[in-house]
């Protein structure tokens, strides 16, 4: 979030230094605060890692000037790294599973990019699949691939986790944030853990996705509405240390749904479904802390809303659970 104190040179300069607001629906003493990430230019947590990615890549060589990024993406990321991309100087491709967000797609295009669709059974597996062999058969193109490069977690370790404990000047007791690829949660806890090693940290899934199965639980895998978070094969999410995580808390569709209904109604808040369960998550932790039931080092709690309802309005997320799930 920038001010108007000062003129910019680039979109690329207004990423970051969003603002982090207090959840009010937690209790009194032990305050849950969020990190509002709609407020990027391309209204994602994404486009963090899309010029984090793409400027360290260039700047290690990895990566060409006026190269091609072919990216799997459920659509933000694809955002995120198509509007670096446009100021880079760089061309990008983004393979999307079928099932995702019209509006992000959309978005993706207007910014320059191309988009190829692959069939929602096939997954994001699939979508990794058919972007590395678009990589192989274009000229000097590279794949990011957000689901395994560190850079993602770098991105979060460097700037997003700094601007949370600048703004709680360091009182951080829990950070409970959603596992998609988990580079923004894995960048969270490490930075977390170094100044505090008890800090606790949940990850967020929905319920049906498999991350939880990493730590020993016993998970049935199913479809799930909530967006962004989760997975059916935890082996294709590289950047996930279990061992930088105290807990992984499966969160329902219609916990989700009601919470982030609840969020705009009473709070202001447009986020999406991902922001829901994170919510929700960030709630039963405080109100653990809060029961004396886990104690951290401070009774604060941290959770990140990723994006914007408007990026689901065609998927009626603010119709009912029913309509929504359909």
């Amino acid at each position: 979030m920038t001010t108007h104190e000062q003129p910019l040179e680039s979109v690329l300069e207004t990423i970051g230094q969003t603002p982090l607001v207090r959840v009010h629906n937690g209790p009194d003493d032990v305050p849950v605060y969020a990190k509002l990430e709609s407020f990027n230019p391309g209204a994602s947590v994404k486009d963090r890692i899309g010029r984090y990615m793409l400027e360290r890549m260039l700047e290690q060589g990895d990566l060409e000037p006026g190269g091609t990024v072919v990216e799997p993406t459920a659509g933000n990321t694809g955002i995120g790294l198509a509007i670096a991309a446009g100021q880079l100087g760089l061309e990008s491709v983004f393979v999307v599973p079928e099932r995702f967000s019209v509006e992000k797609q959309q978005l993706m295009s207007a910014l320059g990019a191309q988009v190829i669709n692959t069939p929602t059974a096939d997954g994001m597996g699939g979508a990794i699949d058919r972007a590395h062999d678009l990589a192989d058969e274009l000229e000097n193109a590279v794949v990011p691939q957000q689901f395994s490069n560190p850079l993602n977690t770098e991105a979060h370790y460097e700037t997003t986790a700094p601007e949370i404990y600048d703004a709680l000047e360091g009182e951080v007791g829990a950070i409970v944030a959603g596992c998609g690829t988990a580079g923004t949660l894995m960048g969270l806890a490490k930075y977390a853990r170094e100044h505090n090693p008890e800090t606790y940290i949940a990850a967020v899934e929905p319920k049906g996705s498999l991350y939880g199965t990493v730590l020993g639980d016993d998970l049935e895998e199913g479809d799930y509405k909530i967006e962004g978070i989760g997975t059916h094969d935890p082996a294709t999410n590289d950047l996930f240390d279990p061992s930088l995580v105290d807990e992984i808390t499966a969160i329902s569709d219609a916990d989700a749904h009601a919470e982030l209904r609840r969020l705009a109604r009473e709070e202001g808040h447009l986020v999406a479904s991902s922001a829901g369960a994170a919510s929700v998550a960030a709630n039963r932790v405080a109100e653990r802390i809060a029961a004396g039931d886990l104690e951290t080092p401070h009774d604060t709690v941290v959770t990140v809303f990723p994006d914007s309802s408007e990026r689901y309005l065609s998927k009626g997320i603010y119709r009912s659970l029913e309509e929504w799930e359909s």
